[in-house]
């Protein structure tokens, strides 16, 4: 198969082409209109058969990813559009999606975004292209933008939901509403006749025995932050590998639900919260960042926002400039608290991100979807 075609310029005459001279000027017209549409079809043809470049990175050589095959078997550019319209992608979105698979020479576009882990590999590899690649700092952190606000769309897309209780993984958490009761208890296995977990327990580890029959509600996230629920009921009391498990009816009525916007990571970093309040009024105004600081640890975090663990009073509404290291680059961002619970010795306060930079939004997605060298 020809991978590439290389065009010349054209240097010929109209004996070339065994024109006569007295040929009519219609006839001469509709013979160049023919050559025109060859030369064309050429170029359509030459282009869709060269991986999309974002200025500087080069496609793998590698073989592609989700099948064997090599680069002659890459999708075409109208594909990729396709897919890109029906996911609500703009112009340099599509054009980001379309570099992320052929720069890791994906031969099936669709099974790709249905499929998260293979997803992140493809936007993990061209996370990395885009680090090295020469240009201004200003341009990279702007592509390195573009790739995650994409990769972010696709994290919302409801492609490839789950349809029976059948295809949920083992150990996934659920959440069992049982009135006014919401219970944690993990999925111990899900290809049986029955769903099996483990059996609730209250806070003191004694065992809450449900009776057969009782029905509940069942929430649960996948890895991607998807959030879903079902109705069940208990049908009885099992062991699975010599442990003790309760049994709940499978269903094949899963509801998507609404999700937080953006993947969010728990984690423990160690931040600095220094308070900001305003000065002055009108134009006048601006932001004063006291240089008292609030020790505490990020206990979770998206690009939205995140969550601290600290030993100090936090009043809501209050904004704070919040620092942290990742790696070895530092990270800053202004957000406000939107609500503080007291937890013991400690205070958890959910915060808002209100203004980060590009770099730190990208240090922060990279972080979250660990695309990074941690």
């Amino acid at each position: 198969m020809i991978n590439s075609i290389i065009l010349h310029p054209l240097q010929v005459s109209a004996t070339d082409f065994n024109l006569d001279s007295n040929m009519s000027t219609t006839d001469l017209l509709i013979a160049m209109g023919v050559l025109g549409v060859i030369i064309g079809a050429l170029v359509i043809i030459n282009k869709i058969k060269k991986p999309a470049s974002l200025g500087g990175g080069k496609p793998s050589g590698s073989k592609a990813s989700g099948s064997s095959g090599s680069a002659s078997g890459l999708f075409s550019g109208f594909t990729v559009h396709r897919i890109a319209k029906n996911l609500g992608l703009n112009h340099e979105q599509s054009k980001m999606l379309d570099y992320v698979l052929k720069t890791d020479q994906v031969i099936d576009p669709q099974r790709s975004i249905n499929t998260p882990a293979l997803l992140d590999r493809h936007f993990r590899r061209a996370y990395r292209i885009i680090e090295q690649q020469a240009g201004s700092r200003d341009e990279i952190q702007r592509k390195l933008g573009i790739l995650f606000s994409t990769r972010n769309v696709l994290e919302n897309s409801v492609l490839g939901s789950l349809s029976s209780t059948n295809q949920i993984k083992d150990d996934t958490t659920f959440i069992l509403n049982t009135g006014k009761d919401k219970i944690n208890v993990s999925l111990i296995y899900a290809k049986g006749d029955n769903l099996l977990v483990d059996p609730p327990k209250t806070v003191l580890g004694s065992m809450i025995k449900l009776q057969r029959g009782t029905r509940l509600t069942v929430l649960f996230f996948n890895k991607s932050n998807k959030g879903f629920s079902f109705e069940t009921r208990v049908t009885g009391y099992s062991s699975h590998n010599g442990h003790p498990a309760m049994q709940l009816a499978h269903s094949n009525q899963i509801r998507f639900l609404s999700q937080r916007r953006f993947r969010r990571r728990q984690t423990t970093l160690a931040c600095n919260l220094f308070l900001v309040y305003v000065e002055g009024s009108g134009k006048k105004q601006r932001l004063i960042v006291d240089k008292r600081r609030i020790q505490g640890n990020v206990a979770d975090i998206s690009v939205g926002g995140c969550s601290i663990k600290t030993m100090s009073a936090v009043q809501v509404g209050a904004r704070f400039k919040i620092e942290f290291t990742l790696g070895d680059e530092n990270v800053a961002a202004l957000g406000q608290v939107l609500r503080s619970n007291r937890t013991g010795v400690n205070t958890v306060v959910h915060i808002k991100f209100l203004k980060v930079s590009q770099k730190s939004m990208n240090l922060i997605n990279a972080y979250v979807y660990e695309y990074g060298r941690e």
